[in-house]
């Protein structure tokens, strides 16, 4: 049945954390998922030939929608992520890009608001603690080594916000850096990086906890010198993430960190900036100028990609058509393991009695975005399902 605070979806497929299950029923009532199963009422949404996932978490993205959450202002921020959230992503934490320190505090001050409004998350600051060597986009002359006095400036300028650092372990102050990030209880991510495997471990075993975007912006796999990529993968503690937009990653090399790695320490991501959900063009990324042709996004003079377009709608598809993960294994890589490493799987992340009702609902036979819910509310798409007329 259907009431003003009560919905009831029938006859969809489920990705449930126990398995699939076809033709089931989904009760939200208010914010939250109420109850399975059950014989369709008049009134339930028929989802017949859909398949519904829980909501999608991102835990790197710089803008959408032509916004950038580097711009320091509130309706870029809300513009960036209401285009992510038409997407499937209900949870975003957004990331910076590197910038003056006074520069990503404003933005980390304006970020932190929408984080207390319940529009983000978390802030995820990537840069300036970056190897200059494995910058990418972001301009070099604005990096700073890990100085732990500079790290814990931008953590306390989030107001308790901070959920993410990317940086460089091999840097002055890398170390001590992840150290005190873990004793904040933010998260240390190697990334932008030339460090070697053993200080990799070092780093890990100093608290580090996430790779990021592995494979990107750091050495490849030597024989005799294995370097970040083989020590973030092959250790139990460090979550990836990976870039599925058949862009920054040949698919052998995804599926080789699946095969080692497993879903449950996969979490996909966007890294998109502000031309996700929008054309060909040019963008600013912080301080530096972006052109995006054919949706592939570069640094204007050519030198770098520069994040990307993708939604986390085409990362999901990608995974499921692309790929053959099983629909469980790319919930986990898309909801299940980021809404944990977030210390936010009591809430979000799965299809489970008493979470949020964050959902996604997908055509079942091509994987295409159909509709969104967040928190009981339909942000895109809802309109299109017909009510059940009878029980059945």
């Amino acid at each position: 049945m259907t009431t003003e605070d009560r919905t009831a979806l029938a006859g969809a497929r489920l990705v449930l954390p126990g398995g699939v299950v076809e033709g089931d029923r989904i009760a939200v009532q208010g914010e939250r998922i109420a109850g399975f199963g059950g014989v369709p009422e008049p009134g339930d949404l028929d989802l017949t030939g859909h398949t519904v996932v829980p909501g999608f978490v991102d835990l790197h993205v710089h803008g959408g929608g032509g916004a950038s959450y580097a711009s320091g202002i509130t309706e870029e921020a809300l513009l960036a992520a209401r285009t992510h959230l038409e997407h499937g992503t209900t949870t975003t934490v957004a990331s910076t890009v590197t910038g003056e320190i006074d520069d990503l505090a404003r933005q980390a001050h304006v970020l932190s608001e929408l984080v207390e409004d319940g529009v983000l998350a978390g802030i995820h600051f990537e840069g300036p603690f970056i190897s200059p060597g494995r910058c990418g986009a972001h301009r070099p002359d604005l990096l700073r080594d890990p100085d732990p006095a500079l790290v814990r400036k931008l953590v306390d300028a989030a107001r308790g916000h901070a959920k993410m650092v990317t940086l460089a372990p091999e840097l002055p102050g890398g170390l001590d850096s992840v150290r005190m990030l873990a004793d904040l209880g933010v998260i240390a991510a190697v990334g932008h990086t030339d460090s070697d495997y053993a200080t990799t471990l070092e780093a890990i075993d100093a608290g580090a906890t996430v790779a990021t975007h592995l494979f990107n912006a750091m050495p490849g796999i030597a024989h005799r010198a294995p370097g970040p990529i083989v020590a973030l993968l092959e250790d139990e503690r460090v979550t990836v993430e990976l870039i599925n937009d058949g862009v920054h990653l040949h698919p052998s090399v995804l599926d080789l960190a699946y095969g080692t790695a497993g879903a449950h320490r996969v979490a996909l991501i966007t890294d998109a900036m502000g031309a996700a959900g929008m054309g060909d063009g040019l963008y600013p990324l912080g301080p530096l100028q972006v052109e995006v042709t054919d949706g592939v996004a570069m640094l204007s003079d050519g030198s770098s990609i520069a994040g990307s377009t993708l939604t986390l709608d085409r990362a999901f598809q990608r995974a499921v058509v692309v790929h053959k993960l099983t629909l469980n294994q790319a919930v986990e890589s898309l909801s299940a393991t980021p809404a944990r490493l977030l210390g936010l799987g009591d809430s979000i992340g799965s299809l489970e009695t008493g979470k949020l009702a964050d959902l996604v609902v997908l055509d079942s036979a091509t994987y295409d975005l159909v509709a969104v819910m967040r928190r009981g509310q339909w942000v895109r798409g809802g309109g299109r399902f017909t009510a059940v007329r009878r029980g059945r």
